[in-house]
């Protein structure tokens, strides 16, 4: 947790300004919430750069907030499209570069580049002159930039369809070494080309896309990106929960801090806060929402009272709120006990406060935890309906 922001809570609580307190941990929330990340989804009109925006969004087609697809070239302007659970999160679904109202040597300036993060050029055959033309552009700004070579499952029944040894494999690598040959042709050198399947992208190249972007991101931005990616593998869940994990010391040692104030029942009143704020956090990174539970039954073409059958957690596809929090932090006895010691031991002259600041980390630290293991596990639940009732791969 930022230092400063720490400091002004610590005072905010020894004024027995309560209200700001809580501001200021809210404040922390949205802090978490606000680091911006803009990513850019282009290429030739009609590649399927829509389609990709909504499945990385985790949202179908059919959303009444998707971006438009078609047959024909939908997307006419730049239009922004937010992360449903994630607004900082920002994904721009450009117009096809070369088309007659956009003609590639006025793409750049129209759409302004400067402002975003990195960019993915799509394409649902070979990449042509206007790919490389944007690419060469995006170098020049010192961009980071990636190839998606779309639509691979069409590619794939073809390729079936049509060869008598039929070999998964190697009809895949073949795929990408034409499109990477074909861009080392037009002038770029070792390009990235990921092959994927907007409607599964938990097959093919998309998991190799995923681990480049988040290790080729800022550091501050890669949490942000990682928690707005669909639950599409259990590695995706198991990342999200060591991140979340790595925060949970600094949520204990606010608890901490508070914890020293000579307020009766203000480590109480602050911690449920603390507690219910996180668990939010917890439910929305997970995508274990009813709004996003909903969105992946109808992607995955599961009843969404399955999804939910297949939990265990109260706390998942309902309201988060202090009393629920609170029902599922009592079921541990020791949570409880180490609790009501605390409130005990801070009024003791000398040895009250320093015990009463480790054990309220202590109780922070394993309330926490047990919520993040718990959330985590349903996360992993709702992935294994999701797949195990889709076809064959």
């Amino acid at each position: 947790m930022d230092s400063v922001l720490h400091k002004e809570i610590k005072e905010a609580l020894l004024k027995n300004d309560q209200a700001l307190a809580v501001a200021k941990i809210n404040e922390y929330f949205d802090q978490q919430k606000n680091v911006p990340l803009n990513i850019v989804i282009t290429g030739e009109s009609c590649s399927g750069k829509s389609t990709f925006v909504n499945a990385f969004r985790g949202i179908d087609n059919r959303d009444e907030k998707a971006a438009p697809t078609g047959t024909t070239e939908t997307t006419m302007e730049v239009n922004p499209y937010p992360h449903p659970n994630h607004p900082n999160v920002t994904f721009w679904d450009l117009p096809g570069i070369g088309t007659t109202k956009f003609p590639a040597d006025k793409y750049m300036k129209h759409v302004g580049f400067e402002k975003f993060d990195f960019f993915i050029i799509v394409s649902s055959d070979r990449f042509k002159e206007n790919d490389v033309r944007l690419a060469k552009e995006i170098q020049r700004m010192e961009k980071k930039f990636y190839f998606v070579r779309s639509k691979i499952d069409n590619s794939m029944r073809d390729e079936e369809r049509t060869q008598r040894d039929f070999n998964k494999e190697r009809s895949l690598k073949k795929i990408k070494d034409n499109c990477i040959q074909c861009l080392q042709e037009q002038g770029l050198k070792s390009p990235q080309v990921f092959l994927v399947s907007s409607f599964d992208l938990q097959l093919y190249d998309f998991h190799l896309l995923e681990e480049t972007l988040e290790r080729e991101l800022p550091e501050h931005k890669r949490d942000a990106f990682l928690f707005a990616m669909p639950n599409i593998s259990r590695e995706i869940i198991n990342k999200k929960k060591k991140a979340l994990h790595s925060k949970i010391k600094y949520f204990a040692t606010l608890s901490s801090a508070v914890a020293g104030v000579l307020i009766p029942g203000l480590s109480i009143a602050v911690d449920i806060g603390l507690l219910v704020g996180v668990v939010k956090q917890y439910v929305y990174k997970f995508g274990l929402d009813i709004k996003s539970l909903q969105s992946l039954a109808n992607r995955a073409g599961v009843p969404l009272k399955e999804l939910k059958e297949a939990t265990i957690s109260p706390l998942t596809a309902t309201q988060v709120t202090p009393p629920i929090v609170m029902k599922v932090f009592a079921q541990s006895p020791n949570q409880i006990t180490l609790k009501a010691v605390e409130e005990g031991t801070r009024f003791i002259p000398i040895f009250g406060i320093p015990t009463a600041m480790a054990l309220s980390y202590i109780t922070t630290y394993r309330g926490l935890n047990t919520f993040l293991d718990m959330l985590a596990e349903d996360a992993h639940r709702v992935f294994k309906k999701a797949m195990g009732l889709k076809p064959p791969m």
